[in-house]
């Protein structure tokens, strides 16, 4: 996905997040409602982590230099893992205390008329987030695949981090009107912390989730098999070509792929028509593949001597 087009739901996530956690805080503040208190804390995280991915993006477009031979693609990898490391600490971790503190020193809950008005206005902006990150997702999302084995198959934080924040935040929404309503009904202060522990725990696993995909993309995590399996396709169906290994890949960026491919040449070929031939398949796999930015080709025939070729595809 283009940085332009996943900026889009970062900016509606962090307008929402934002708005949404100083209401939160100010009911909180109100009615005494410890879950309201997670809540505000989730969503100003939510706003923070935001701002976090903004600066990832802008930091990945970094041109190459000579320390960074291969760009700063993972720049945006490193500031997703960041954002994941923050919903784990600071929202789980404070979500966990505001609970367990509320379990230990329940407080009487106050009318709790405050509580509903932001909550439902709160559900009906998390709404309007989540919808504008599903539809640019959308744009970029293999229609043959669900949207989850979409977001498992994302190379881009940009894109599921802002899902995944926007849906912990809708079912935490829901957690905290449930512990406001039956706290206030049944006249148990201990429903509200609870209602906090388990947004925590919510936000515990998202977190997980997030730090999980995070790691693997840092650490190199190659493109998805089926554009794996379409370039060694294109490559064994060109007329000089007597096979190939399968295609050796590295995200450097949602939208940068390393390549390197070993391929065996026909017999009886000249030096310089194994060349030709590697010219035309990089012409081949750039067409059909333009985020295969920085190809390494290793080529041998039966009959010429072993070659490499490097090559950078242009912008």
């Amino acid at each position: 996905m283009a940085g332009g087009t996943s900026n889009i739901a970062i900016y509606g996530a962090i307008g929402a997040n934002l708005a949404i956690a100083v209401s939160k805080f100010v009911a909180a503040s109100i009615t005494g409602s410890s879950a309201m208190i997670s809540e505000g804390i989730h969503s100003f995280v939510d706003t923070g982590n935001g701002m976090l991915l903004l600066l990832g993006i802008r930091l990945s477009k970094r041109t190459a230099d000579v320390k960074h031979p291969f760009g700063h693609g993972k720049e945006l990898y490193f500031w997703s893992l960041i954002v994941a490391v923050l919903i784990f600490a600071v929202g789980s971790g404070m979500s966990f205390y505001e609970g367990i503190t509320h379990l230990q020193h329940p407080n009487p809950l106050e009318d709790p008329t405050w509580n509903y008005v932001v909550l439902s206005l709160a559900i009906v902006f998390e709404t309007i987030s989540f919808v504008i990150a599903l539809r640019e997702f959308a744009k970029v999302r293999d229609k043959r695949k669900s949207y989850w084995q979409g977001i498992q198959e994302s190379k881009d934080p940009s894109v599921f981090a802002i899902i995944l924040e926007d849906l912990a935040a809708l079912l935490g929404l829901v957690i905290a009107l449930l512990g406001v309503f039956l706290g206030h009904q049944l006249n148990n202060p201990y429903i509200d912390g609870a209602a906090s522990i388990l947004i925590g725990v919510l936000l515990g696993i998202v977190a997980v989730i997030l730090v999980l995909k995070s790691k693997a993309l840092l650490i190199g995590e190659g493109a998805d098999p089926e554009l794996l399996g379409n370039i060694r396709q294109l490559v064994e169906a060109d007329p000089t070509v007597e096979a190939a290994d399968m295609p050796m890949t590295m995200h450097f960026g949602p939208q940068e792929v390393m390549l390197a491919l070993n391929v065996k040449f026909k017999a009886n070929l000249a030096v310089g028509e194994v060349e030709m031939g590697i010219d035309r398949l990089e012409e081949i796999i750039r067409n059909r593949h333009p985020e295969v930015k920085r190809i390494f080709i290793e080529a041998q025939s039966l009959s010429a001597k072993r070659l490499q070729k490097t090559t950078l595809a242009n912008g």
